[in-house]
């Protein structure tokens, strides 16, 4: 029996690929394991966001290169394959690089891996082209996709922050029609999922053709597929507040479905920086936008992405984003030391903030946002929240799941509950998790 080992880095996008080339692969007889050593294929899935994780990924291909070989001597083949952004990004690099790579494929025509695979037979390949096909239309049906489910509906971007290699390696944006959303929407509900998350590098600028002949909005999009029997909850990511139009505020609003959190990056709270990075909004601007979105649903939490030392922030830019963050309080946050990525506009600036400036200031935002975070996973110690039941928790008799807040909470409980949403009191506030106890019973149980 062939096996496949598929390691994903960075994205949900990134996620979702992966859980797709799994499936390309079992269409073609392979089983999915966990084990690197027994693969007989071995996918890397990329990200190119940040340095250090284009530098793992050649770490992780050079030990992959020695297992390549022991396996060799005992009669077994090993494939390697690199996709996704690094791949996209490097090409041909990769196999300068990295001499036990077979195959080197962009996130635009993973949807070829297996011919792919079939020609590496022959000698090493690489296809980091933007294909005219829709590679949505040649990917399998989903396998079971569990109770939570990523579902791609936007790829590409077109803002070109300065700092940013999105644009290069995914592409210009490209929306997919309402009708296969829906559909693909649909086979996941009927398959147990009870959450979907629809996903993009810009999703809040979906723009695809509906079934009336129009461009559709993702507030649009969302009512729609909130009317999909099955669908309990509803979430989306990564937005841009540029497209955060009053109709998806509205959505906040009106749709049940749609649960209270929002992830919407900021990057700085410095104007000067924000212009230097070509974020195409101010920090005032930001500041309005979660001002309608907490009008429109005042329990929503807000998570977001800092990056700290840009090129030529100062101490006073610092301190505007530290102000930003103390004035409007994340649940949670992504943050990063600036990392140049070749190919974009900020890689050659010669004002670059010297490293341990980067380091000093990171840990002091780091810490502001941990201690909100902390602040918000407490406040909802007391109160009852209903919590959709995903897996089997840590322990005997205990399960895991998601409060509407994206917070993770375990409760006592039998598996059979999974798939519910069960009302449960909060407990307890540890570390990363919420503890509670349920207090009636489940509600939307799977069927």
């Amino acid at each position: 029996m062939k096996k496949a080992f598929v390691k994903s880095y960075g994205c949900q996008m990134n996620v979702y690929d992966a859980s797709r080339m799994v499936d390309l692969l079992g269409r073609e007889g392979f089983v999915e394991t966990g084990t690197v050593e027994e693969a007989d294929v071995v996918v890397l899935n990329t990200c190119h966001i940040r340095e250090k994780a284009a530098e793992k990924v050649y770490s992780e291909l050079g030990r992959l290169r020695v297992l390549k070989g022991e396996r060799a001597e005992v009669g077994r083949d090993t494939t390697v394959v690199v996709a996704g952004c690094v791949a996209q990004a490097e090409g041909r690099e990769i196999l300068h690089r990295a001499p036990g790579v077979d195959v080197v494929v962009g996130p635009q025509s993973y949807h070829r891996l297996p011919q792919l695979l079939a020609a590496s037979k022959d000698g090493r390949v690489v296809d980091t082209e933007f294909p005219i096909e829709d590679k949505f239309d040649h990917l399998p049906a989903r396998r079971t996709p569990g109770v939570s489910a990523f579902l791609t509906v936007q790829e590409g971007c077109d803002k070109f922050c300065a700092f940013c290699v999105v644009p290069y390696t995914r592409g210009a944006e490209v929306s997919r029609p309402v009708a296969k959303i829906v559909a693909e929407a649909e086979r996941l509900a009927a398959a147990g999922a009870r959450e979907l998350t629809l996903i993009g590098q810009n999703v809040n600028a979906f723009h695809g053709p509906g079934p009336d002949g129009r461009d559709w909005t993702l507030g649009e999009l969302l009512h729609r597929v909130a009317a999909i029997p099955g669908v309990l909850r509803l979430r989306y990511t990564t937005s841009h507040p540029r497209d955060m139009d009053e109709a998806l505020v509205a959505a906040h609003r009106d749709l049940p479905a749609l649960m209270p959190y929002l992830h919407l990056p900021v990057q700085s709270g410095s104007d000067r920086i924000l212009h230097a990075m070509n974020r195409k909004h101010d920090s005032d601007t930001y500041r309005r936008l979660i001002a309608r979105v907490r009008a429109a649903r005042p329990d929503i939490a807000l998570s977001s992405d800092f990056i700290v030392g840009f090129p030529g922030e100062t101490d006073a830019d610092h301190a505007e984003t530290m102000r930003l963050i103390a004035d409007i309080g994340f649940a949670s946050a992504f943050s990063f030391k600036y990392s140049p990525r070749p190919g974009t506009p900020a890689a050659d600036s010669a004002d670059a903030v010297p490293e341990a400036v980067k380091s000093a200031r990171l840990a002091e935002l780091q810490a502001l946002l941990e201690r909100q975070r902390q602040d918000f996973n407490h406040a909802t110690v007391g109160r009852t929240v209903p919590v959709l039941i995903e897996k089997a928790g840590r322990h005997p008799g205990q399960v895991a799941g998601k409060s509407p807040y994206l917070q993770a909470v375990q409760i006592e409980g039998d598996v059979a509950s999974i798939g519910s949403v069960v009302p449960v009191r909060i407990t307890r506030a540890g570390s990363n998790s919420l503890f509670g106890e349920a207090v009636e019973p489940a509600i939307g149980a799977a069927a």
